[in-house]
């Protein structure tokens, strides 16, 4: 019973700290699952790892077919960011299954999948559960004879340097990236209906999709622009996920290699590879493009008591605090776009909110003149940005017997009828009874 007693104890001690760890408050304090194909990876891309472990990440790197790996345990995840560098890999050595990695998405968890030549059906099919498709040739590699990097051996043309980015600050940094990335492997292609995926780095319309090996006997399905090069993933659940069909994209040859495009005489003493992932590895793990929202309240004009009812016509005040993490702390979000709607099954009210530069956004209206059960929302999405879904609901009734003003000037015209009408009748009867 004592050792008991002092288990409870040591475990309610502790518990303060696990919460912390696992706080929304500080969107970079996680751990993420690294799986590996091989440990020899784990040199070979260092300066990647390197990247994410000076920003405050705790990397846990484990082979894709150890056995004791997991994500969850006792119904509760391990890991709030997965990274897949493992693109051979048939089957995981553990319960993790694409249904689990799918299941970690939705359940709000970020996720990194690099592929290769040799993909497996594994992940293609990971990648696809994703929302984009590699190419159905197993052995297909992206090719472009106009803008390929310039070598001493250059080859079939595989390696490609890219600089056709999204334009978004928010995902890829303030920064322009002024050299190249240079990219070998395999090309996808998206759904051009779903909204959820963007591609950040394409190839040029030049590129096609095949083995470099074999010559065409036919036209190939991937071609120009719609190679997709790297693409990120933005769930409704504000959950991030980069897909690349290169590994070697993050490799240290890469980062440190110099590039020169073809046909361009300026010759870059260093690639944008190591600025371009860093960057985008700061949005998909939400150091850069995380909204929250706090304090929304809302009051009838001149108080400051949130009521549990409104009646119609009345004045109110909507407000609610919006904040962007930078990376060490919460700031102030500044934005011009933000809007609230007075809502029962149509907005009645579609107001734009208006900033003080601090984080506070309000306005004020009138309350339609119509009863029934209304809703405060917040739906705002913005490219790059953790979109944000706020409701509250409120009710709202009309005028008491006891409210309505008893003499409007607009009713004068009816109380002089009516007053007009009783005195005629008055008259009326008295000369109808004393007139002979």
């Amino acid at each position: 019973m004592a050792r008991f007693s002092l288990c409870l104890i040591l475990l309610i001690a502790v518990l303060p700290f696990i919460s912390f760890a696992f706080s929304p408050e500080n969107p970079t304090d996680r751990r993420v699952l690294v799986l590996l194909d091989d440990f020899a990876i784990k040199s070979s891309h260092s300066l990647f790892f390197d990247s994410l472990k000076s920003r405050g990440f705790q990397l846990d790197f484990k082979l894709s077919d150890d056995r004791n790996i997991g994500l969850q345990r006792y119904g509760q995840y391990l890991y709030d960011a997965l990274v897949l560098f493992c693109p051979s890999v048939e089957r995981f050595g553990s319960s993790i299954t694409v249904a689990s990695i799918v299941e970690f998405v939705d359940s709000g968890h970020d996720l990194i999948i690099a592929g290769d030549a040799n993909a497996s059906d594994l992940i293609r099919e990971i990648a696809t559960e994703c929302g984009v498709d590699f190419d159905e040739d197993a052995s297909a590699m992206v090719i472009d004879h106009t803008s390929y990097a310039v070598s001493s051996t250059n080859g079939d043309h595989t390696l490609i340097a890219s600089d056709d980015f999204i334009n978004s600050d928010v995902i890829l940094g303030s920064k322009k990236i002024e050299a190249p990335v240079l990219f070998q492997g395999i090309g996808h292609s998206i759904n051009p209906a779903n909204s959820l995926v963007l591609n950040v780095l394409s190839a040029s319309p030049s590129a096609y999709s095949t083995n470099p090996k074999f010559r065409l006997s036919s036209p190939p399905s991937l071609t120009g622009s719609a190679i997709s090069l790297v693409s990120v993933v933005q769930a409704r659940n504000n959950a991030r996920v980069l897909i690349t069909g290169s590994l070697s994209l993050f490799s240290n040859r890469f980062f440190r290699s110099g590039v020169q495009k073809a046909g361009s005489s300026i010759k870059h003493e260093k690639s944008g590879n190591e600025q371009f992932l860093t960057e985008l590895s700061k949005w998909v793990f939400h150091e850069r493009g995380h909204l929250k929202a706090m304090n929304v309240r809302h009051h009838k004009v001149g108080e400051s008591e949130e009521p549990a009812i409104y009646r119609i016509n009345d004045d109110l005040e909507y407000s609610v605090e919006i904040y962007e993490w930078s990376g060490t702390s919460w700031e102030p979000y500044v934005a011009s776009d933000v809007q609230v709607q007075f809502y029962m099954m149509s907005p009645y009210v579609l107001k734009t909110l208006s900033n003080d530069k601090k984080g506070l956004y309000s306005t004020a209206f009138k309350v339609p003149d119509v009863y029934g059960v209304f809703q405060f929302k917040v739906d705002y999405q913005r490219l790059g940005y953790t979109s944000l879904s706020l409701s509250k609901q409120i009710p709202v009734r009309p005028y008491r017997h006891n409210e309505y003003e008893r003499f409007i000037p607009a009713a004068y015209p009816y109380y002089g009828a009516a007053f007009s009408m009783m005195a005629g009748f008055f008259v009326f009867t008295v000369v109808h009874l004393y007139s002979k």
